[in-house]
């Protein structure tokens, strides 16, 4: 099984992206991925299912939470530690989709 780093390797990269937004059924942003230290990564990820799958649905959750390998084992086991990560478990969970929108800058 390939790591988060090995995944990550194959992403596009996030330049000139400030940040995700992650929107509700009504257009409301409920959320982003910045890009800053520490979350480069997930906005990669979250750039990468969105471009996949055109939201981030729950079989685009699904997705994101094999592509994020061993953090999503170690979400699982603490929650609250990796946020991207248990905002996908939960829309797996919920069945949700969230539309996004890019924010450059």
């Amino acid at each position: 099984m390939a790591s988060f780093k090995d995944n990550l390797e194959t992403f596009p990269p996030a330049d000139g992206i400030a940040r995700l937004e992650l929107l509700d059924a009504a257009g409301a942003v409920v959320g982003a991925v910045e890009n800053r230290p520490g979350s480069t990564g997930s906005l990669r990820l979250y750039l990468e299912l969105a471009r996949r799958f055109g939201a981030i649905t729950p079989q685009a959750a699904e997705a994101g939470c094999a592509l994020y390998a061993e953090h999503a084992a170690d979400a699982r086991a603490n929650p609250g530690k990796h946020p991207n990560v248990d905002r996908l478990l939960a829309l797996v969970a919920e069945g949700r989709t969230l539309a996004t929108r890019v924010v450059r800058g």
